[in-house]
């Protein structure tokens, strides 16, 4: 079972992700980022490639799209909560949407 990050995981983690735009989410333990794209198709193109790095990772994002914007939301929720899943999925986002 994947555990949920520790304090001192979070102090060496979560900082890199938020220079790249990641926060916290509201009212839950999550990480969450607006990706904005130059229209419909690359947004779309993003989510397919990223559909198929959460698919070889076994953990799935949340997430919408409208038109050119997709808001990302991730968890892990059998630890209920952010774990090292989340971060490798979160920098894997991040270099797909360059």
């Amino acid at each position: 079972m994947t555990k949920k990050l520790t304090d001192d995981q979070r102090a060496e983690m979560l900082p890199p992700l938020k220079e790249t735009g990641w926060s916290k989410a509201d009212g839950r333990d999550a990480i969450k980022k607006t990706y904005e794209f130059r229209n419909f198709v690359e947004a779309f193109g993003f989510m397919s490639k990223a559909a198929l790095w959460a698919e070889k990772m076994n953990h799935h994002p949340e997430w919408s799209n409208v038109y050119k914007t997709v808001e990302v939301t991730l968890t892990t929720h059998d630890a209920d909560g952010v774990s090292e899943l989340d971060i490798k999925l979160a920098k894997k986002m991040d270099a797909l949407a360059q």
